[in-house]
């Protein structure tokens, strides 16, 4: 059973449709096996996006995440982190098809509505950097 990281952004919460977009992750099979709410700090950004910190668009990103709480999700399911990624459909909302969540609520590449760990090696580093171990509830 795989367990993967998923993050109600911004846009998200602004728009009221953490509970449209969670109740499609519950349709899809998957359980909730931790849930918390918080203010993304800069040095929590930072780490997290580690991999475009350097580049010039990144005040931007840390910006954006920073703007508002978000609800940050573990969830838990057979095959759950390529489900959850074929659920969101592409990062860029633009290019992602109706009938997926980032195609039906996502406005551009930033503004997705939903971070989603993109490997199950970094669902696992993800849920560590966000999760305390007793914060989870495996079933």
């Amino acid at each position: 059973m795989e367990k993967t990281f998923v993050i109600f952004k911004p846009d998200c919460m602004e728009k009221r449709l953490v509970g449209t977009v969670l109740a499609r992750f519950e349709a899809a099979g998957f359980d909730v096996i931790g849930c918390k709410m918080t203010r993304l700090s800069a040095e929590l950004l930072r780490e997290h996006y580690a991999h475009v910190a350097s580049k010039p668009f990144y005040p931007e990103i840390e910006g954006f995440m920073k703007s508002r709480p978000v609800i940050m999700v573990a969830l838990q399911g057979e095959n759950i982190v390529q489900r959850v990624r074929d659920l969101l459909g592409p990062t860029d909302s633009r290019k992602a098809p109706k009938g997926t969540i980032r195609g039906d609520f996502g406005t551009e590449m930033m503004k997705n509505v939903v971070h989603a760990s993109d490997s199950v090696d970094n669902a696992k580093a993800e849920l560590a950097r966000f999760f305390k171990a007793e914060e989870l509830y495996a079933l």
